[in-house]
């Protein structure tokens, strides 16, 4: 792997973002990109989306929100979707673009950032682990509330 760099999801590369793949049993856990990128329409002063290239290729792409203003506490500062792609997972990829994320979250005043997840197998409960996410509780579904206190 090259040296990886950052770009802001473009019109250039959402083609590119949409047509990554997953490991098998990935995609029970993430739902279309198409979702994420309509988040940035909807609230673009929130909203923070970027790709991870390696080279001139897509090998990644996060999305995230900062609105403290949120009333609900784990929205305000929230991973909303990581995805890496299938070949290139296991290389610093997803790591990278959380680091980014984390200095972003730290540049705009935030003092946690939650991810929302559901466990499974296959599901992302250990790369979130690894890169220092905590479990803190649940939300109303179910579903894993885990945070990095910055």
């Amino acid at each position: 792997m090259t040296e990886l760099r950052l770009e802001e999801l473009s019109a250039t590369t959402i083609v590119a973002v949409n047509s990554m793949s997953l490991k098998p049993g990935q995609e029970q856990f993430i739902a279309p990109v198409s979702y994420g990128t309509a988040a940035t329409v909807v609230n673009p002063r929130t909203s923070w989306q970027r790709v991870a290239l390696d080279r001139n290729e897509v090998v990644g792409f996060i999305s995230a929100s900062f609105d403290p203003d949120e009333p609900q506490e784990y929205f305000q500062s929230v991973l909303w979707r990581i995805n890496v792609d299938a070949d290139d997972q296991g290389r610093g990829v997803g790591r990278f673009l959380v680091d980014a994320m984390l200095a972003e979250a730290r540049e705009r005043g935030m003092t946690h950032v939650d991810v929302i997840y559901e466990e499974g197998d296959d599901g992302p409960q250990p790369f979130f682990e690894r890169v220092g996410f905590q479990p803190v509780g649940e939300t109303e579904f179910g579903e894993t509330v885990a945070r990095i206190t910055l």
